[in-house]
């Protein structure tokens, strides 16, 4: 990495440089936030139960798309009691779209928990919140910091991009050991009002220090003294290198359709992925024509017509499914699945994003 003189920045962004950078952040970074924040809707009342909700959601979600489906959310369970009461079913309803399912699932764990054993009462410190089912370091942080003004850090894939290009570090942030660096560093200059700070970095990652060359570094209030825009290394900082190989699966999909225009779905298995959630019958690798119908006649069906739709991909975390999606007409339609009208399919059935490509209607 190329050096300068100056600020002494090592490859780990350790050294002089990094002491002074991370020294001087919080005063341009609060200011910028002061006139540059986003009015969110989780933001007007710091409620906990609303932070808390918001932040599961944007677990992997950007803002715009969680928008919609937090306003439905908080309107049809407004409070931690209504969460805890709601059935599994209306409640991937109410998540359908936004993926990663077991999100809601310990959503409801959570709430569960706080009902039945703190009495109803949102917990307020960093070390109780980290016990709740599904909340991490990042978003009890978020929760402690934001709504109940502990100093600690809270933070993300955001902040960690803005510390590492600020730092210059070439260190590879998907290690849990240099998110830790990280978070000890920022914790050492974190100010008083450390929810505010945690807000203004994560806002300054969510919409200006962006990923890869779509930063819009003119714009940043750290420029003057970020290390990755003194040389040019923006586009090269944060360094992730993933140590998983991607799982490739194909899959065929049919959508069965009955005389009276009601589709087939079935519920996945209540472990493994996406648990619990509806699907379109479907099978491994890819079947022809004459194969899809051999394998239905089997099991007693009566095919009337099969026709191609089209193919699709659907990204999970570390597993791509391939799929070649079929109409298949039927008749006399077995007891093995369950069958769905246009409108329970749309109102009614959580099915995953991954089978909307091949429903008309989606």
């Amino acid at each position: 990495m190329r050096k300068s003189a100056e600020y002494h920045i090592q490859e780990d962004g350790s050294g002089a440089g990094a002491v002074f950078v991370l020294q001087k952040i919080a005063a341009p970074l609060l200011a910028w936030y002061e006139l540059n924040r986003r009015e969110l809707p989780w933001r007007t009342d710091q409620d906990p139960y609303h932070v808390w909700v918001s932040e599961i959601m944007l677990q992997q979600t950007r803002v715009e798309a969680v928008m919609k489906y937090y306003a439905r959310f908080i309107e049809t369970l407004p409070d931690v009691q209504s969460l805890s009461e709601v059935s599994e079913e209306k409640l991937l309803k109410l998540w359908e779209g936004l993926g990663y399912y077991s999100r809601a699932r310990n959503l409801r764990k959570a709430a569960e928990f706080i009902v039945r054993d703190c009495g109803g009462q949102f917990p307020r410190t960093f070390s109780s919140l980290i016990k709740l089912p599904g909340v991490g370091e990042y978003t009890a942080g978020a929760i402690a910091s934001i709504c109940f003004h502990e100093k600690v850090t809270a933070v993300d894939g955001n902040v960690l991009r803005v510390a590492a290009r600020v730092t210059g570090s070439r260190e590879n942030v998907l290690l849990p050991t240099v998110r830790k660096r990280m978070e000890t560093r920022l914790r050492e200059f974190l100010p008083d009002d450390a929810g505010t700070f945690n807000e203004a970095i994560m806002e300054l990652g969510e919409t200006v220090c962006l990923p890869g060359g779509a930063a819009k570094c003119g714009e940043c209030p750290l420029r003057d003294i970020c290390a990755a825009f003194r040389y040019g290394l923006t586009p090269e900082i944060p360094v992730r290198v993933k140590q998983m190989k991607r799982r490739q699966e194909q899959r065929t999909v049919l959508l069965l359709t009955d005389e009276k225009g009601r589709t087939a779905v079935e519920k996945r298995p209540s472990k493994g992925l996406l648990a619990g959630m509806y699907q379109l019958p479907n099978f491994d690798g890819f079947l022809t024509e004459r194969e899809i119908r051999s394998r239905l006649e089997a099991d007693g069906w009566k095919v009337m017509e099969i026709t191609f739709l089209k193919d699709a991909k659907h990204v999970f975390t570390h597993l791509d499914w391939f799929m070649k999606g079929f109409q298949v007409w039927v008749a006399a339609p077995s007891e093995m699945y369950e069958w769905a009208t246009p409108a329970q399919l749309r109102d009614q059935y959580a099915l995953p994003t991954a089978f909307k490509p091949f429903i008309p209607s989606c």
